[in-house]
Formats: structure tokens, sequence, C-alpha cells
């Protein structure tokens, strides 16, 4: 059957923009070359008609310079058509590109869109509401609690403050007292008293104890000392 009905070809995918730019872009590449070719033949012709005295000679370089000339031009504006075509391409090609991101935003927001519907049906305004209402008493009945267990026992409440005003100064007035008086610690020391004057007792002698044999001869002074024999006047006189 495939020898009789052949088989069928697959057609090609046609070409993408991209590959259709590096096609124009490659010939004018070769066209580009071509001119540059072009240009040094034309400059070797000019020297030549320079050099050449004028005659059938230098006509005929002239008409030769004229055909490369023209042929010059011929590719100067394919390449200048080559390209605006690629230049048309490039263009073609950023708003292709252009259109590939708005479909990918697009895609990406109707994504998140379908997500925040989804979230925004389990998440409602009242129940928010309420829970902030709840909170509320709850830090309500919490401080009534702290003030109940920060309450004071035994303390009447018919106090006045004139009262306890008063109190406070005359306390105050009694530490001022206590602040002024010099503590026993830091008083001088008082000087001991003297039991020997207290009690009339005689004073200990001073100086060396007379010997037993004198002491009944001679006489103590005041001081407790042996008095000075005195001289007879018998004895001084001889």
């Amino acid at each position: 059957m495939k020898k009789i009905f052949g088989v069928k070809k697959e057609k090609e995918p046609p070409p993408s923009i991209q590959d259709a730019s590096d096609r124009i872009n490659k010939r004018g590449e070769t066209v580009e070359d071509k001119i540059k070719k072009l240009d040094a033949e034309l400059s070797r012709y000019k020297e030549q008609i320079k050099k050449t005295r004028p005659g059938p000679a230098q006509e005929a370089i002239k008409a030769r310079a004229m055909r490369v000339l023209k042929q010059k031009r011929m590719y100067e504006g394919q390449r200048d058509m080559l390209y605006n075509q690629t230049f048309n391409l490039d263009q073609v090609a950023f708003s292709a590109e252009g259109l590939k991101d708005a479909q990918q935003t697009m895609s990406a927001l109707k994504s998140a869109n379908k997500e925040l519907k989804g979230m925004m049906k389990t998440v409602k305004i009242q129940d928010i509401d309420n829970l902030q209402d709840e909170m509320m008493d709850l830090m309500d009945v919490s401080n009534e609690i702290q003030e109940t267990l920060g309450r004071s026992y035994n303390v009447p409440d018919d106090i006045d403050e004139e009262d306890l005003m008063g109190e406070l100064e005359a306390l105050e007035a009694d530490m001022g007292n206590e602040a002024d008086e010099v503590p026993s610690y830091l008083q001088p020391e008082k000087e001991e008293p003297d039991l020997g004057a207290e009690l009339n007792l005689p004073s200990a002698p001073t100086g060396h104890a007379a010997p037993a044999g004198r002491a009944s001869a001679q006489a103590d002074d005041e001081f407790g000392l042996p008095t000075v024999p005195q001289a007879y006047p018998s004895a001084t006189r001889q």
C-alpha cells in the first residue's frame, strides 16, 4: 500500500522568529563581505587611473570602475533591505516576548486569585471580631484578678489621708532627732577614776631602801629618804 499510495510526508514546523533573524543576519554578513571586496577593487582602479595618462587605457579603467561601483551600490541596497528585515523581526520578537510575559503574568494572577479565594473561605470577618471581643474580655478579667490578688488584708477602708500624713511627718521628725544624737560608740572615752585618791592611801616610796642598822638612828624626810646629819660646832672649830 505504501508503494502504491506513497507515504505522507510530515510537515516541517514553521521557522521561528529567531531562526529567520539568524538566517537574515548571515545573508547580511555575506553581502557585507562582498561590499568590502568591491571597495578594495575600487581603490586599486583609483590608483591606476591616477598613474595612467588620459586616453583609451584610462577610459577602460574608468569603465571597469563604474561597473564595480554599480555592483557595490546594488549590494548596499540589499544590505539595507536585510537590515530592515532584521529590525522588523526584532520588533516582532520583542512583541512576542512581551505577550508571553503577559500570559505568564495572567496565569500567575489567576492562580493567586484562586488561592486567595480559597483562603478567604476559611477566614471570616465576623470570626475575627468575635475573637477580638473575647480577647478584650479575657484581659479585663485578668486585670480584675490581679487587682484582687494585690489587695492588702486587715486594712480599714475609712482611713483618713490627713491622719496618715500627720503620722508620716511625726515619724520623719523622730528620725531627724535620732540622726542629731551622737551614738555611744562615737562618743569619747571617759577617764577612769583614781582609786588611790578616793581611798586616801599613802603614796609609794621612791628611791633605795635604807639599811636596817641606820633606820633607827636616822629619820626619814618627807620624801622617805634619810636626813643628812648636821655637823657639831666643836668639831668645826677644831
